[in-house]
């Protein structure tokens, strides 16, 4: 699904993005325009109640 093209948002639909985004994970493809390169970026769930169960504690 393209969001945007060119610096510009595209013309969407909402509820596909709104499908892909619930997913539990998904792959986002960036092109900067500035040759070949890949990197790979790992995030986690940072939803109220993960900050909620993780603040229970101090490491």
């Amino acid at each position: 699904l393209e969001l945007v093209a060119a610096g510009t948002p595209t013309d969407y639909e909402e509820a596909d993005a709104a499908h892909i985004f619930a997913q539990p994970a998904f792959k986002i493809q960036l092109d900067l325009g500035q040759g070949p390169g890949a990197e790979t970026v790992w995030t986690s769930d940072l939803t109220h109640d993960y900050v909620t169960i993780n603040a229970d504690y101090r490491t």
